[in-house]
């Protein structure tokens, strides 16, 4: 069983628009780049990373900087190295473990900003504002 541990190390993050003026629609670019992945002498593996969120226009930047920990069987873990060496993407619950921790605190930095959040906010229909399923002039029954 894999364990991973995500720790940030560094976080940067800039307003540049004015929150006296209304922010424009935008768009939220989110980017996270899995630097390397090193295996350490007691057996577990270093998994550096980086998160880049920009807006456009340009309201605001963020970057949040750390380490994955990888502990688990050493066949999991080797098997881990060997597709990274292989240039394949990492394992998909050390992608899903940093994607928590650093999602979930620049939602934190973006509140502290003044800042739209780097994730779709959910949309919760009006009442009275149904949309019919059914295209027009088609019934289908059997």
């Amino acid at each position: 069983m894999i364990r991973v541990n995500v720790s940030i190390s560094n976080v940067s993050a800039e307003r540049f628009w004015d929150n006296r003026k209304p922010a424009p629609n935008i768009q939220i670019a989110t980017n996270i780049n899995v630097v390397n992945i090193e295996k350490k002498p007691d057996g577990s593996l270093d998994v550096p990373f980086v998160l880049t969120i920009n807006y456009n226009p340009s309201l605001a930047q963020m970057s949040l900087k750390g380490s994955a920990f990888v502990q688990g069987e050493k066949a999991e873990l080797d098997k881990i190295v060997a597709d990274y060496e292989q240039k394949k993407p990492p394992a998909q619950i050390i992608l899903q473990s940093i994607s928590n921790v650093v999602f979930t605190e620049s939602i934190i930095i973006s509140r502290m900003l003044g800042i739209p959040p780097p994730i779709p906010l959910p949309v919760i229909p009006q009442p009275g504002k149904a949309k019919d399923t059914k295209p027009p002039g088609r019934d289908y029954s059997a």
